[in-house]
This record gives structure tokens, C-alpha cells and sequence, in this order.
């Protein structure tokens, strides 16, 4: 399982400018 923090790096590579990921909000 990886760590929020990964998914963090993943998903802010995918936004790229956008700082705060919206997946972060929808997931625990």
C-alpha cells in the first residue's frame, strides 16, 4: 500500500501547478 504521501507526489506530477490535491480531500 502506498503512502498518502506517494499518492501526493503521483497526483501533484499529473496536476503539476495546482499545490493541493483534490483527491487528497476526497480520500481518508
Amino acid at each position: 500500500m502506498p503512502t498518502i504521501n506517494q499518492l501526493v507526489r503521483k497526483g501533484r506530477s499529473k496536476i503539476g501547478k495546482k499545490r493541493k490535491t483534490p483527491a487528497l480531500q476526497e480520500n481518508p
